[in-house]
């Protein structure tokens, strides 16, 4: 019976822990940046963003267009003089016929346009273009942000339950030998057929908390792949090991959030954006000066002709060259009050922006202090959770003594185990609930893509 048990466990089990390699913190966080697909996309839209942002779509370069044009045209025709006559007053006038007449026109130029002053329009607008690069570079940073919070979610919850299941194994472990005991005591008449049921019983529900936290486990990997967009059944172990950042650091990195935070410095990107609005909508009152250049060459080539019956006029060949150069200035005195409606929008705009700026500093100070507080409170949890384990390790030694000796029943003793076994995963939970807290707090303070996690 016992060689038994020790086949299926390590047969069985030991296979299911059996891992190829170690995906650390740092290696975690290096795939996700590299393939997950919402970052893709943000650093897509970053790169969007310094396309626009370039002299190309500035509008302070010129614009050279080249025109080309060929026309053919055949002509036949017949005219006819009713009631003409030739020169001796007898003879009627022939009708005059022209038959397949060719005649070829060609075209060829360049133009040249420069906007030489819009009234600052397209100053501004440059200006808004960079602006709106930065704030889509703190877009894709917010969009990291999110991610890596998401990653170790699902990350330390991979190592929860890997720790779990290390938790569960053992208590396995224990009700198996339990049960092997049982088994002795009984063949040598020292406890009840009782006494080997209820092990028993406590084998099975062991086996099957084991098998439902596997499941989870693999679940929970499975969920780790779809962010770092790998396979979903690659197999791998977590990090399980957790640093807390120090408490004066933390101190430090809160009296700069202000500074720091995506959300507010992307506010104040948008304040700036919405203030060259204003300065854009300002330039319509101003006037615009522009010049032009031209260049071009024509052939014609008419077909010959013939008026006079007898008599045909030879057609000719004409080519040409021009060079023409000009400037334009031109000022919108009134447009019907479009641009006046314009910049008192804008203004608008910008005076809303500022409310936003304003709401966004309160929320994200609240945020802050209740981040700070739900982690130190966590954190707390957690140390009580520790000390609540070694508790619960020496009642469980003392207990499993007692159980050996005879001392205490089999129900005391398992009662035991599952105190110890509630402590260990309670300190789990508490463990990774208290560092996923102090991400979110990082994040808040805008440090944590600067710190080790």
């Amino acid at each position: 019976m016992k060689k038994l048990y020790i086949i299926l466990f390590f047969g069985f089990y030991g296979g299911l822990f059996a891992q190829d390699n170690l995906l650390t913190k740092e290696a975690a966080i290096s795939i996700a940046l590299e393939n997950n697909f919402g970052i893709k996309i943000a650093k897509n839209q970053v790169e969007v963003a310094d396309n626009n942002r370039s002299i190309l779509n500035s509008g302070y370069l010129p614009s050279l267009t080249g025109v080309a044009g060929a026309n053919y045209n055949e002509l036949n025709s017949n005219t006819g003089y009713p009631g003409q006559f030739e020169a001796d007053g007898v003879t009627s006038r022939a009708d005059l016929e022209i038959n397949h007449a060719e005649s070829q026109t060609y075209n060829a130029g360049l133009n040249l346009n420069y906007t030489l002053f819009d009234g600052l329009g397209r100053f501004y607008t440059y200006k808004q273009l960079k602006e709106q690069y930065q704030l889509t570079e703190l877009q894709a940073r917010e969009t990291i942000e999110n991610t890596i919070v998401q990653l170790f979610s699902v990350y330390y919850q991979v190592a929860q339950l890997t720790e779990n299941a290390n938790v569960l194994k053992q208590a396995l472990e224990i009700s198996k030998d339990r049960y092997i005991r049982a088994e002795y005591s009984f063949e040598y008449g020292q406890n009840t057929k009782l006494d080997i049921l209820n092990a028993q019983v406590d084998v099975t529900n062991d086996s099957i908390s084991f098998l439902n936290v596997q499941q989870q486990l693999v679940n929970a990997k499975r969920d780790l792949n779809v962010v770092l967009n790998q396979d979903l059944n690659k197999a791998y172990q977590v990090d399980t090991l957790v640093v807390f950042t120090p408490s004066i650091e933390l101190t430090d990195h809160m009296a700069l959030a202000k500074q720091n935070n995506v959300s507010l410095l992307q506010a104040e990107k948008n304040l700036k954006i919405n203030e060259y609005d204003i300065k854009v909508g300002k330039s319509g009152y101003l006037p615009a000066l522009g010049l032009t250049g031209s260049y071009g060459w024509n052939l014609n080539q008419s077909a010959a002709s013939s008026f006079i019956p007898g008599q045909v006029i030879p057609g000719s060949n004409r080519d040409s060259y021009n060079l023409g150069l000009g400037a334009s200035l031109t000022w919108n005195l009134f447009d019907g009050g479009s641009t006046a409606v314009t910049v008192k929008n804008a203004k608008i705009a910008y005076k809303n922006q500022e409310i936003v700026k304003q709401q966004l500093g309160v929320e994200v100070e609240r945020d802050i202090q209740n981040a700070k507080t739900i982690y130190e409170n966590l954190l707390k949890i957690y140390q009580i959770q520790e000390q609540n384990v070694i508790t619960n390790e020496n009642n469980f030694a003392r207990s499993k003594e007692q159980f050996q000796m005879g001392r205490i029943t089999s129900i005391e003793f398992r009662q035991a185990q599952i105190n110890l076994l509630n402590a260990e995963t309670n300190k789990n939970l508490a463990k990774y609930d208290a560092k996923l807290s102090e991400l979110q707090l990082l994040q808040l303070t805008g440090q944590l893509l600067n710190v080790n996690l």
